[in-house]
């Protein structure tokens, strides 16, 4: 029998796919772009500045990606088998727990690994400009690898106890999150809080952030390097070993005890409330629209996203007990503004892809469509799902976000054009942007392949796509010195911010607003997805959508 046969397969398959390719192109494509802003950025200083900025910039953002590397590839491989039924099967044959983890691992992470060894080579011309020895860079290779490794074993553990797609993505998440900046934090409060500076060594130690600062330390000490980079890599082969075991026997259905029934049907009448209760709301909703019920039946979602601005306005007043009149700064309030506006803008894009891609994939969308409610009644009654979610909650952080502005305004003693102006633009976008993501997410959820990469996709499109061209319009008028003619002001900065911002949330949203509404019955009647064009997810380019065959007479 072969040696791993699973892994063999896989790599097999990898070769033959056009993605694994272009994987490699993109990242070294990036890499090469972001290295080139750095390197123009920085070109008045000296050879060695350069050299150090360029390596130390550009392996922190290699070394975020990898962190994050698992909850995008590995965190659902093995819970999406469970959910379909076909893990069981593979253990029908003579294939063992590591057999399954490791091909699982090969098949999901050979573009993360690809991709990985394609920015190497540009994290390697600082050698050539100055400033960073050959040891350097072979060290932050190695923790780069490391990293990665990590990162997608801790996906594969998450994935093998759970079938919950975004339960395993938000499993892998919290544990990275927890090993690698949750042990610091505590190592630093307990170092701070005791003066006992050594005693926050062994919570530092499986950081990748850690492993990171003594790889470019020029006073660089092995002993506590490799014992950081032999800890994560440790760590990684410990959840490797627990995901084999989990595999080959989380997959069976497990008959329920009296006690789990009875807890889930306590547990389930706390969130829905009594028989009368839920059946009074189910009523309500369907006299509003059947497909609001089928979005918002789950009464205990709006409850989450006031927990999360109890927690964050709980955090403010603990802030503003310490720290005062220091608290109520300017730059606190946008970075206050800035870091709420963005966790419910992912959450909103989170919601979205949910409304029609799992009902597509199981039939429930396509049955509903059989039904007398039009496209526009199913789409409407989605929309009000989510308004029914987030609306509120919208509407205090916009409340909060009135409140700051008028106290910065009271405040500052100059640049208050600035601050107004800066004020209104925030606002103004954060709307545009929740709703373009809105009817985004619908529209991605509903065709994406892969629909636990939607919301990424969602947001790439919404968010990054608009900082790259941003970043990218600011690095033009540097290089070609346009700032005295165009760009004379802070205003103007804030003007091209305001005019990009909402030119592509505006062409995204028609873009989405017309594909659902006119493609919707469509695709949810397709069994595969057609093949799709090289950047066919720009909005100016048209993807082809089977038409509906008539009904039999």
């Amino acid at each position: 029998m072969t040696f791993l046969p699973v892994v063999e397969r896989e790599l097999r398959v990898a070769a033959r796919r056009r993605g694994t390719y272009w994987s490699r192109f993109f990242a070294a494509l990036v890499s090469i772009l972001v290295f080139g802003v750095i390197f123009l950025s920085a070109a008045h200083r000296s050879p060695r500045e350069v050299g150090q900025m360029l390596f130390y910039t550009l392996s922190a953002i290699f070394l975020g990606v990898a962190l994050l590397s698992g909850v995008r590839y590995t965190a659902d491989c093995l819970s999406e088998e469970k959910r379909e039924g076909t893990l069981g099967l593979l253990f029908l044959t003579d294939l063992k727990g590591y057999d399954v983890v490791l091909g699982k691992l090969a098949a999901t992470s050979i573009n993360a690994f690809y991709g990985l060894l394609a920015v190497f080579p540009v994290l390697a011309i600082p050698l050539l400009i100055g400033g960073v020895s050959f040891a350097e860079f072979g060290r932050m290779a190695l923790v780069l690898t490391d990293t990665l490794l990590f990162s997608l074993a801790t996906g594969l553990f998450a994935s093998s106890v759970s079938r919950n797609a975004r339960k395993a993505m938000a499993g892998t998440f919290l544990l990275i999150l927890l090993i690698h900046a949750g042990f610091p934090a505590l190592g630093a409060y307990l170092a701070f809080h005791y003066r006992a500076v050594p005693g926050n060594l062994p919570f530092l130690t499986p950081s990748a952030g850690y492993a990171y600062a003594l790889a470019i330390n020029p006073m660089f000490q092995p002993g506590p390097f490799f014992g950081s980079v032999g800890l994560i890599h440790g760590l990684t082969w410990a959840f490797l070993i627990l995901a084999s075991i989990n595999a080959r026997y989380s997959w069976r259905d497990k008959p329920a005890g009296a006690a789990r029934t009875g807890w889930r049907l306590r547990l389930q009448q706390a969130l829905n409330g009594r028989e009368d209760t839920a059946r009074a709301f189910r009523k309500r909703l369907l006299d509003v629209n059947p497909c609001l019920w089928l979005g918002a039946r789950q009464r205990w979602k709006p409850a989450l996203v006031w927990l999360f601005l109890f927690a964050g306005s709980a955090l403010w007043v603990a802030g503003l007990l310490k720290w005062q009149d220091d608290w109520l700064e300017e730059g606190v309030y946008i970075f206050i503004a800035f870091t709420a506006h963005l966790f419910l803008k992912l959450w909103v894009a989170s919601e979205a892809c949910q409304r029609f891609g799992p009902d597509r994939r199981n039939g429930a969308l396509e049955l509903v469509l059989s039904t007398p409610l039009t496209v526009k009644e199913i789409v409407h009654g989605q929309m009000l799902a989510l308004r029914r979610q987030f609306l509120r909650p919208v509407c205090f952080i916009l409340l909060v976000d009135a409140v700051f502005l008028i106290d910065g305004l009271t405040r500052s003693a100059s640049d208050r054009t600035w601050f107004f102006w800066l004020g209104l633009v925030g606002i103004a976008t954060f709307l545009v942007d929740l709703w373009t993501l809105a009817w985004l997410g619908m529209w991605i959820g509903l065709i994406a392949k892969h629909p636990n990469r939607a919301t990424g996709s969602t947001v790439a499109r919404v968010l990054v796509l608009f900082w790259l061209a941003y970043a990218g319009i600011l690095f033009l008028i540097e290089t070609f010195d346009l700032r005295s003619h165009w760009m004379n002001s802070e205003v103007s900065f804030l003007a091209l911010y305001t005019v990009l911002g909402l030119g592509l949330d505006a062409a995204f949203l028609f873009w989405a607003r017309f594909r659902l509404r006119h493609d919707l019955r469509a695709v949810a009647t397709q069994r595969f997805e057609p093949a799709r064009p090289f950047l066919a997810w720009l909005p100016f380019l048209k993807r082809e959508v089977a038409p509906v065959p008539p009904p039999l007479s």
